[in-house]
């Protein structure tokens, strides 16, 4: 599955770029409106935090259940269409309407093998492109497009019909994604050797390295309340659903925006400045939308500084990732990022803003998110150091 020039090579492009436009057209579907549906059902603020940290959880173990079983068998596009029929059989268990622990169980079930899905498929994706690897952004970007037409269409769509026909809704998308992954040729990918323990010991006790896996902790801790609560947020001021979504999608077309011009900012500035800076913007985000989202000016101002708290920050990390730990650790590296950050960090975000909301309202879990951000800052502050080398291909 190598690029090639002319029809074949478009014809690659556009089955690689199949899947991603599927599979965040679902992750568009779910993060705005699942936790609607979840207290349409009933559940309480505590719950809803419980059931949405699931997302998260299943991201600490799956990258690395099942990226260790790609690099073992080589057959990655076998395990991801695996990943995404399995993922669709067990959303079905959600039509049962279990109560809080059977959703639990099925949430659990199907985040595991749909987290599975993604790192994967980047393998599959560079792979697949070959020498021409500077068209990743290129097919990365459909995943972008997918997630801001299913954010907009669907929140049109619940102005129209109940939330308790979201899953319905979603059942398509995850027909999408497994027939996607059907398109995919199947070839035999690269069987990675075993490889010695020595040396990712001393990577990972580095103290910039330290300072990076804690910085990305506490970033994911802080949108644990956004992910979670910020259409629970929206809707308690008045917002419609269409609004809601439309608020979503402009923080994606911000971050693909970022996106484009981000190689230009590493021409001009260092890693560590840059990262300061959006942890800096990130702060102002979270303080914004927790006094002032009730002014629609300021609010979209907010939601514009995704482009921090997401795409600069995250094209940072991957810079980092792709110094420090090289092609020898890796895979090893980007599990660890996966699970300690977006994983353990995203749950436990989800979860203590669930506390603060049950307390003291959606506010507060804004400004709980703002005080992760004062902390991330002083770590990165002190102990955060450029990487040694940037790759220009990783950024």
């Amino acid at each position: 599955m190598h690029n090639t020039p002319g029809p074949a090579g478009a014809t690659i492009y556009w089955r690689l770029s199949n899947l991603y436009f599927w599979f965040f057209a679902l992750l568009g579907a779910m993060l705005p409106y699942w936790s609607l549906y979840l207290e349409d059902r009933g559940f309480s603020y505590l719950q809803i935090a419980a059931l949405m940290a699931t997302i998260q959880l299943t991201k600490i173990i799956a990258p690395n259940v099942w990226g260790w079983l790609g690099d073992r068998s080589g057959k990655r596009v076998r395990l991801v269409r695996l990943g995404s029929v399995m993922g669709l059989v067990c959303f079905a268990g959600v039509f049962l309407e279990p109560d809080f622990y059977g959703l639990m169980l099925v949430m659990l079930a199907f985040t595991f093998f749909w987290n599975a899905i993604l790192p994967l498929y980047e393998v599959i994706t560079l792979q697949g492109l070959g020498r021409d690897r500077a068209r990743y952004g290129r097919v990365r970007l459909w995943g972008s497009v997918g997630f801001i037409a299913s954010v907009a269409l669907i929140g049109l769509v619940l102005e129209y019909v109940s939330l308790r026909w979201l899953p319905a809704i979603l059942m398509p998308l995850f027909l999408g994604i497994a027939v996607a992954s059907f398109c995919v040729p199947s070839t035999q990918g690269e069987v990675r050797p075993e490889r010695t323990r020595g040396g990712i010991s001393a990577i990972v006790f580095q103290a910039t390295v330290v300072a990076f896996f804690a910085m990305n902790f506490l970033l994911q801790v802080s949108h644990g309340a956004y992910y979670t609560f910020f259409s629970i947020h929206l809707e308690s001021l008045g917002y419609d659903k269409f609004s809601v979504g439309l608020l979503w999608s402009l923080g994606v077309a911000a971050e693909i925006g970022l996106f484009l011009i981000m190689h230009r900012l590493f021409h001009c500035f260092s890693m560590r400045a840059i990262a300061l800076a959006a942890l800096g913007l990130t702060l102002l985000r979270w303080v914004l939308i927790a006094e002032y989202s009730d002014v629609v000016p300021v609010l979209i101002v907010a939601q514009l500084l995704h482009a921090a708290s997401y795409g600069a920050l995250h094209a940072v990390s991957v810079n980092y990732i792709h110094s420090y730990f090289g092609h020898q650790h890796h895979g090893q590296g980007q599990a660890l990022y996966s699970g300690l950050t977006y994983g353990a960090g995203g749950a436990a975000g989800a979860w203590m803003s669930g506390l603060l909301v049950e307390w003291h309202g959606t506010a507060a879990a804004f400004l709980g998110s703002a005080a992760a951000i004062v902390l991330a800052l002083v770590i990165a502050g002190v102990w955060l150091r450029s990487p040694p080398a940037v790759s220009q291909a990783a950024s």
